[in-house]
């Protein structure tokens, strides 16, 4: 009978009472003023895009179609966006690490959502990465992270751009 209270007592015994793990989400608001402000940048300047954000996970929050985008764009503006989130840097910035280091061309084909074109950046908040923005339709993929920059911009996110660019 003593063994067995000794055995109850012993702290690998109990159950450890997990936390459960805190993450910031990215507000529907943050993510329509993101969306909206992108789209704005790049209307402004002509060009016809997409503009797509999602969540740290790389589920949709928002996304437009502009006027005169072409239909293709929804589907690169979102996947740019997953990637940025999903692998936390800049599209443009993992295009060219790939280019340096052949052996990484195979994320390419991790899954069918990742699209490593420029116009995708990492949305950080607070010194965290709450989801991805992306644009597709400018011509050229300077002009894409431009339009998705003006998005962070518009709702305090931190800049993930790549400072060569």
């Amino acid at each position: 009978m003593i063994v067995v209270a000794f055995v109850l007592l012993m702290p690998w015994a109990a159950p450890a009472a997990d936390e459960l793990p805190k993450e910031a989400v990215l507000p529907m608001t943050l993510a329509g003023q993101a969306v909206q402000a992108s789209l704005d940048a790049c209307k402004k300047d002509g060009y016809r895009v997409s503009v797509s954000v999602v969540d740290r996970a790389g589920v949709l929050r928002a996304m437009v179609r502009g006027d005169g985008a072409g239909p293709h764009t929804v589907d690169s503006s979102r996947k740019k966006a997953y990637t940025a989130a999903s692998l936390r840097r800049p599209t443009t910035e993992l295009a060219e690490l790939m280019n340096k280091v052949p052996t990484l061309q195979a994320l390419r084909d991790m899954n069918d959502q990742v699209l490593v074109l420029g116009g995708g950046l990492p949305i950080e908040i607070d010194g965290e990465v709450v989801g991805g923005i992306g644009v597709g339709g400018a011509p050229g993929a300077h002009l894409d992270d431009a339009c998705a920059q003006a998005g962070l911009n518009a709702i305090g996110a931190v800049s993930k751009v790549p400072a060569n660019k």
